[in-house]
């Protein structure tokens, strides 16, 4: 685990790309100014001097990441692993807003119980995959060996039984209506019980009445671009062309298309002699 001024600088790092790369900024150019911005007692601007040449070399930030394993969590390589893939369903400033929202939770102080639940959800909302991303997780610094157990055995069992069931009877929940289980606790009792009401439903809605309740970090939504502003004057372009093949047709059927128009407008454009 690092210091929290680390994963306060983290989610900056993370927010400012965000917006500065919807600028049309070089990337290259954006991690020289951030190194100059971030707090130069923390190992961040190291991190970027490693991403910058590495980016050169490679075009991307997840093997670099993933050589600095002390710095940066498996599951945050991964999520930007699988939003650099050129086939990849997870877009790069979604990515960068997981990957805030993940810092700026940690530096308040997180839980193992949040920081998995949001993770997981970050693989069932954009879709990741679970083999790689459960393996990523287990091996999060957050999590005790009984934790990564358990991680892998969702890992094994993600789409065989349900989750909330595997959420449940890891619970002080389960502890206190069954009795005294063999395997560690890894839930309080409050999320016992939200994943007792939400056994044979959808995921999302327990992931949903935990952040409701116990203030879980929400994982970020791809929305949808705005394409009204577009829409309209393409289809002025697309109507106006229609109207111009609907008059040649026009004028091909009375006779013949009168060429000489065209001839004549390009006479009257033309610049004089010298």
């Amino acid at each position: 685990m690092l210091d929290r001024e680390e994963y306060v600088e983290q989610a900056y790092l993370f927010r400012a790309m965000n917006e500065r790369i919807q600028q049309n900024l070089s990337t290259q150019e954006l991690l020289v100014a951030l190194k100059q911005e971030v707090l130069s007692t923390t190992k961040l601007p190291m991190a970027l001097d490693f991403m910058a040449s590495e980016l050169r070399l490679t075009g991307g930030f997840a093997t670099a990441m993933a050589r600095m394993d002390h710095y940066f969590t498996p599951f945050q390589t991964y999520v930007v692993s699988e939003a650099e893939r050129d086939d990849g369903r997870l877009d790069f400033r979604v990515a960068l807003e997981i990957l805030r929202r993940e810092a700026e939770y940690r530096a308040q102080g997180a839980t193992p119980q949040a920081v998995f639940v949001y993770q997981f959800e970050t693989l069932c909302r954009n879709r990741l995959g679970y083999d790689r991303g459960l393996s990523a997780i287990a091996d999060d610094p957050i999590f005790d060996a009984d934790w990564r157990a358990w991680i892998l055995t969702v890992r094994r069992q993600v789409g065989i039984v349900d989750f909330a069931d595997l959420l449940y009877v890891r619970s002080e929940h389960y502890k206190e209506s069954r009795g005294e289980p063999e395997r560690p606790i890894l839930f309080g009792r409050k999320e016992g019980q939200i994943a007792l009401a939400h056994r044979q439903k959808d995921p999302l809605f327990l992931f949903s009445a935990l952040q409701r309740h116990l203030g879980y970090p929400a994982v970020p939504r791809a929305h949808a671009e705005e394409t009204q502003r577009y829409t309209i004057p393409m289809l002025q372009r697309r109507v106006e062309r229609l109207e111009t093949r609907i008059k040649l047709l026009e004028e091909e059927l009375r006779g013949g298309i009168n060429l000489g128009r065209f001839y004549v407008a390009q006479a009257e454009n033309k610049p004089p002699p010298q």
